[in-house]
């Protein structure tokens, strides 16, 4: 398996290579001229050549690629054009953000779509059942911003039991605290995470509830859990360490590509709940043409994507004793 892993982790470089490259020939045909945008119609002509020659600009998108490969090769993201600070600066501050909240929603789709999931299973063409797949079909139909929007005037605004906007500590922080002899911090660290987090989990848990409902149910069908009953198992045992365990691939799968949508989604919730994450910053750096911002978010994006479908193939060893990569 690790000789697999380090094959991977060398094809992500082909992968993300193709993606700089295409990141970079969009953004330069359609961003416009930066000198331009950074000086504004008050700059002189005088100043807005010496700026494109300091930009590189005024060469051939050949050589400015191959200036921002270097870069990029050295670690060197380039220099926001608005932020005052480099990109690299600028997104591993918002990183941290972002991905508690991915992951913290993630845990959330998790514990209510797989057991949800499960018990349509169970009891196929039940009352249950039937609850499971509407609460499914509500998830999946609503737009990520409009459950934002109704959370937020329910539970903030008309009950007035969470923050409707801002971050908390971070959530490592205040669990440090929390060993420290503080709870308030986490309280209030939870309490600001609540409705983004079950905002993008509610989407998420409604498609991996859909997912393990109808793989559990091919796999109920199957010839080894008759066996397995009639060897005198009961349904519990059977339900989770037989046919829950044989459905599991394609959950994962789904698991990791919504781990990944989870991340786009961010960008809206971000926006709506005032978190300080990478949403809000590729946003900002869209409005104002930040295209140094942009691409070094963008690439940020993709790599975290990768490494999440890696994870997702090496778990699939470790559910399914068949699967060998070595």
């Amino acid at each position: 398996m690790i000789g697999y892993a380090a094959r991977r982790l060398l094809l992500m470089i082909p992968m993300l290579f193709g993606i700089i490259v295409l990141v970079f020939l969009m953004l330069n045909v359609i961003g416009g001229d930066q000198a331009l945008v950074l000086l504004g119609q008050e700059g002189t002509p005088e100043q807005l050549e010496a700026l494109r020659r300091e930009l590189l600009l005024d060469q051939p998108l050949t050589v400015q690629f191959a200036a921002y490969i270097g870069k990029l090769a050295q670690g060197d993201l380039g220099y926001s054009l608005f932020q005052s600070q480099s990109v690299l600066e600028a997104v591993s501050g918002r990183l941290g953000a972002t991905l508690e909240l991915a992951i913290v929603a993630l845990l959330i789709a998790i514990l209510i779509g797989v057991p949800l999931g499960i018990l349509a299973a169970v009891r196929h063409g039940r009352a249950s059942d039937i609850f499971a797949m509407l609460f499914a079909q509500l998830g999946i139909s609503m737009p990520v911003f409009w459950m934002g929007i109704l959370l937020m005037f329910l539970f903030a605004v008309t009950l007035d039991w969470l923050p409707a906007i801002g971050r908390g500590e971070p959530l490592l922080v205040a669990i440090v605290d929390l060993f420290r002899g503080n709870p308030a911090v986490l309280l209030d660290s939870l309490a600001h995470l609540a409705l983004p987090a079950i905002t993008l989990g509610v989407g998420a848990a409604a498609i991996i509830s859909r997912l393990v409902r109808s793989a559990m149910l091919d796999t109920l069908s199957l010839d080894f859990v008759r066996t397995a009953y009639a060897k005198g198992l009961g349904p519990a045992r059977v339900t989770l360490a037989h046919v829950l365990r044989n459905a599991l691939l394609p959950v994962v799968s789904m698991i990791g590509l919504r781990f990944g949508a989870l991340l786009g989604g961010a960008v809206l919730t971000e926006g709506i709940f005032g978190w300080p994450g990478l949403g809000q910053l590729s946003v900002a750096a869209i409005n104002q043409r930040d295209i140094p911002l942009i691409q070094g978010v963008v690439l940020t994006f993709a790599l975290m994507f990768a490494l999440v479908n890696l994870i997702v193939d090496l778990a699939y060893a470790a559910i399914d004793p068949r699967i060998r990569y070595d």
